[in-house]
């Protein structure tokens, strides 16, 4: 690893750290900022984050080696050191490497298989508060047998179906699995506010429904959407990782964080920093979401808004 690769590292930590302070200056002249990151998780949780997607962001400058590249067949395993930070793998690939652009995957498919999630199942629950009635029951009857199934077994059988299952494809079905959830509860707050008067102003000057869902109500129930997002975007990312695992999500050797795990399991007695790395990078991303859906879910509490 050059002098540059550790230099763009320590960059990427102070580009965090930079966006946490900015992000907390901005957030500290409204009540909801101030809720949030009085939350003993939100700075930490948000530098996390921060720095992972820094580091996924700028792959190319902060690993010294192409994700695929072999350096030493002869001796893999190598262990961490000054040249390889997190070792080298039973392929003799970089681990710091891999992990880099690794988070380039596992992030990006979390984060588009949860905009897909949070996009239909806020639609659906949207429709089904507003209308009530017969369309209400009927969409809430799909999404009682959707969540009666379990959602990795129909991904299981979904992925052993489509032999080389593209990545596109693949966040479309993590996404179209996982809306069931944020349809109930936008539902529940759409329940509440097609009741209030701005709702009834909007019919009265003849507002179409379609306009009132989206310009209106769907506004109006952004908190639960968000803290929804928040912390479906790291149950993605253990899904997909749970999947590349199996050798059913990204194939190898495109770089994840899940398939990382696989490649190194049959070493782990030999060589535990192979599996280790990606694992702990894997909980940290992943703690770090929960921290800031619950700082989120605090900071928007409509109760708190007297804080």
């Amino acid at each position: 690893m050059s002098v540059w690769n550790w230099l763009a590292l320590g960059g990427a930590a102070v580009v965090a750290l930079a966006v946490v302070a900015e992000a907390r200056r901005r957030a500290l002249s409204g009540p909801r900022g101030r809720r949030f990151f009085r939350h003993p998780t939100a700075m930490p949780g948000t530098f996390v984050l921060a720095f992972f997607v820094t580091i996924a962001v700028a792959a190319p400058a902060v690993a010294p080696y192409p994700p695929y590249y072999q350096i030493d067949v002869v001796h893999p395993d190598q262990p961490p050191s000054v040249r390889f930070p997190l070792g080298t793998d039973p392929l003799s690939r970089d681990v710091w490497s891999r992990l880099a652009y690794g988070a380039r995957i596992s992030l990006g498919i979390g984060t588009l298989a949860m905009v897909v999630a949070v996009t239909l199942g806020a639609a659906v629950g949207a429709v089904a508060g507003y209308f009530r009635g017969s369309v209400d029951a009927a969409l809430m009857r799909v999404v009682d047998v959707a969540l009666a199934m379990p959602r990795i077994f129909v991904l299981l059988m979904a992925v052993a179906l489509w032999e080389h299952l593209p990545l596109w494809v693949l966040v479309l079905l993590i996404g179209l699995t996982g809306w069931f959830g944020t349809s109930r509860l936008v539902r529940a707050e759409v329940l509440s506010l097609r009741e209030r008067e701005f709702v009834s102003a909007a019919r009265a000057l003849g507002a179409r429904s379609g306009h009132i869902i989206f310009r209106h109500v769907l506004p109006n129930a952004a908190a639960p959407i968000i803290v929804s997002a928040a912390l479906g975007i790291g149950n993605v990312m253990l899904l997909e990782a749970g999947l590349s695992f199996l050798g059913m999500g990204v194939p190898s050797p495109a770089p994840s964080w899940g398939n990382m795990i696989a490649d190194g399991l049959p070493k782990m007695a030999v060589a535990p920093w192979s599996a280790t790395f990606p694992g702990l990078a894997i909980s940290l991303v992943v703690m770090a979401l929960n921290a800031i859906g619950d700082a989120l879910r605090d900071a928007l509490d409509p109760r708190r808004e007297t804080a």
